[in-house]
């Protein structure tokens, strides 16, 4: 198949791109390089015949109209957006535009192009979402593909709306999408201000570890090399309108999360132990959800895919990917917002 990939120089992206590479994909990349976006993440493909890169903005339409014309994909992954919690607390505008008016704009493009394209049956429009939309678990319970949607944040709820987007396009134009939406991800070229990657270089530099609140906020955790197979799967297989929730079936609550992580460094840079001495509570996220968890039945039924990686495998292998890559988290340090403490506009 040959796909164009929004977002493809992003954490969950670049995953997508790697993976569909080696599986023999022709795979257009179309990423604005915004903050979080590192081509670094795709060097390993870059040189390959089956990739190519688009620098555009899925805001403008002209450019879009103008990759999908010449690239013709069989496939459309979006996974552009702004994603992060605590930025969209101190600046929402710019989730409202790259995340409902960025949607809206691929859209009517892949519409239009997919029309003049004769409609063929094949083609798919595959939207990437998240488990937020949905709003916040008590102590039970699990989000699944029927739950009422229920966003707190303006991130969550710019996510919603572009998940409604997408599926009125399908009933109301026929363009055949499928969707998913996904618990946290994590794993490597997790850009570092996301918790895990933050946790991982505080502790390696003996700063003070942030902790949100009481850390008792619980969260599914989802490797996200085995989310970019999941992702394959949906687009590939899935049924013409139907959603598909993703998890990882590894819940645990951030404080737990971040005492596993220390124990993984205190075994691999014991000069630094005991690193949980670091972890320091903080002030609570306005808004913060406090809980998550995915059941993930109907891809497994349905699309034969379940998670392969256990948290515990999953963490020793992003612990020692960023052991092992400081040249590529080092200069990402300098970028606006890293390492400041954002979202607490309230």
């Amino acid at each position: 198949m040959k796909l164009l990939v929004t977002g493809g120089a992003g954490f969950i992206g670049s995953a997508v791109v790697r993976l569909a590479v080696a599986r023999g994909h022709s795979v257009v990349n179309l990423d604005a390089l915004t903050y979080a976006a590192c081509l670094d993440n795709v060097a390993s493909v870059a040189d390959s015949p089956l990739y190519a890169f688009e620098q555009a903005d899925i805001r403008d339409r002209a450019a879009m109209d103008r990759v999908l014309e010449t690239h013709a994909p069989d496939a459309v992954m979006h996974l552009a957006a702004e994603s992060h919690v605590d930025r969209s607390i101190d600046g929402p505008g710019t989730f409202i535009e790259t995340n409902i008016t960025g949607t809206y704009t691929l859209l009517e493009a892949a519409r239009a192009w997919w029309t003049g394209a004769g409609k063929p049956q094949a083609f798919r429009f595959h939207h990437i979402s998240t488990d937020e939309v949905f709003g916040s678990l008590g102590e039970t319970g699990l989000f699944t593909e029927t739950t009422p949607y229920d966003p707190r944040s303006p991130y969550s709820a710019s996510k919603a709306a572009s998940d409604h987007l997408v599926r009125a396009w399908h009933e109301t134009y026929g363009l055949p999408v499928v969707l998913s939406n996904c618990s946290n991800n994590y794993g490597p070229f997790h850009f570092p201000e996301k918790l895990i990657p933050v946790v991982i270089l505080k502790a390696l530099a003996g700063q003070p570890i942030p902790v949100y609140g009481d850390g008792s906020n619980v969260r599914d955790w989802l490797f996200v090399e085995d989310h970019a197979e999941a992702l394959l799967t949906v687009c590939t297989q899935g049924a013409v309108g139907r959603s598909y929730n993703i998890g990882g079936h590894n819940e645990m609550s951030n404080i737990d999360l971040v005492r596993m992580i220390c124990r993984l460094l205190d075994a691999r840079r014991p000069g630094g132990a005991p690193h949980d001495r670091l972890i320091t509570f903080v002030t609570d996220r306005p808004g913060h959800d406090r809980r998550y968890a995915i059941d993930a039945s109907r891809i497994a039924a349905e699309l034969g895919w379940r998670p392969s990686v256990t948290l515990e495998e999953g963490l020793a292998r992003t612990v020692d990917w960023y052991l092992a890559n400081e040249d590529w988290w080092r200069p990402l340090q300098n970028r606006d917002g890293v390492g400041q403490r954002l979202g607490q506009a309230g």
